[in-house]
């Protein structure tokens, strides 16, 4: 795998337009165009964006204000590098009294996609990313990643089934196992920022907190990059009322080469290697986020079964030999 530049999961889609900016694929005959509101900030440590296009720009302002005010709430929630969050609180403790809803929605969600996945999808991936991380950071140019006895230690703490939702609270089954929300919680972001904007009468908008989600009021356009080819485009995806997301080992690796990232497979604890990445297109961005994390580790094989399960539109992989499978295209 040749990659001369690191490409982070944001990286990994983008919106098309000629100067970068987000643009139609074309207005429809009679319709006017509409005035154009975009906000840029930070989400969960990377890059957002908003657009909304609509005639009432006082209030797209407004509600904008209102929707960055809900980022950093839920940010407080489920954000790794927040020492105050209720995850890392989780992870400390091994349980958490009085969770907010917004965490039993989205474990209750991980446990379905767990379910849905076979395994595949798993937010206790945690142990495993951490003995990773510790590896590498000790070991800036090892070519070798952890023991097998220290992989295989870690991955007996993955299990999402140890976690325990009864009761008003959360509790971890196993001393050791903890959460990563990564792989959902950008597309659960994503989605209430889109219903709060639907909600208010906007519906011509774009949301990109990681994964990206358009509403049905307009027609996007987003480049799908190509992890073997720096500043080269795969393809594009049309995007009306869906969600995308991409999961890559280059988003984040641990050693200068790429062997070893943060694509981690439950079943084994080694660093998934099936595909350079995996772009998911679902109705919400919380069922893409985790449906492109579920095809990276998985077996090419069930790419169709996994589309099925999480109810999704579309798959598109780049395989190591970079051969591209697009399916539901």
């Amino acid at each position: 795998m040749r990659i001369s530049q690191r490409m982070t999961r944001r990286r990994a889609l983008t919106i098309c337009a000629g100067a970068g900016a987000a643009t139609a694929l074309g207005l429809q005959a009679g319709q006017a165009k509409m005035p154009e509101l975009e906000w840029r900030g930070r989400a969960l440590g990377g890059q957002a964006r908003m657009v909304i296009r609509h005639r009432d720009e006082a209030a797209a302002r407004k509600l904008t204000e209102y929707c960055v005010g809900e980022i950093e709430r839920l940010e407080r929630i489920f954000s790794l590098y927040r020492g105050d969050s209720e995850i890392l609180h989780l992870n400390r403790e091994g349980r958490l009294d009085g969770p907010s809803r917004d965490m039993r929605l989205v474990l209750g969600e991980a446990r379905h996609y767990g379910n849905s996945s076979g395994g595949s999808f798993d937010v206790t991936v945690q142990p495993l990313w951490k003995l990773y991380s510790e590896h590498f950071a000790a070991r800036p140019d090892a070519g070798t990643g952890p023991a097998p006895g220290e992989v295989e230690r870690a991955r007996r703490l993955v299990d999402y089934r140890g976690i325990d939702l009864d009761n008003g609270r959360v509790r971890l089954a196993n001393p050791g196992m903890a959460i990563t929300l990564n792989g959902i919680a950008q597309g659960y972001i994503t989605d209430r920022v889109a219903s709060i904007l639907r909600d208010s009468g906007m519906d011509d908008v774009l949301v990109d907190l990681g994964e990206i989600r358009a509403l049905d009021g307009g027609a996007w356009r987003i480049a799908v990059a190509d992890p073997g080819h720096p500043g080269r485009v795969v393809t594009e995806i049309p995007l009306k009322g869906f969600a995308v997301a991409t999961s890559a080992g280059a988003g984040s690796r641990f050693d200068p080469s790429g062997s070893f990232h943060h694509l981690l497979d439950p079943a084994t604890g080694r660093c998934a290697q099936r595909c350079l990445s995996a772009t998911a297109m679902a109705p919400t961005a919380m069922a893409a986020d985790a449906l492109a994390t579920a095809l990276a580790v998985s077996p090419v094989g069930q790419t169709e079964n996994l589309l099925r399960a999480f109810g999704g539109k579309r798959a598109i992989l780049v395989l190591p030999n970079l051969d591209i499978l697009d399916i539901g295209a």
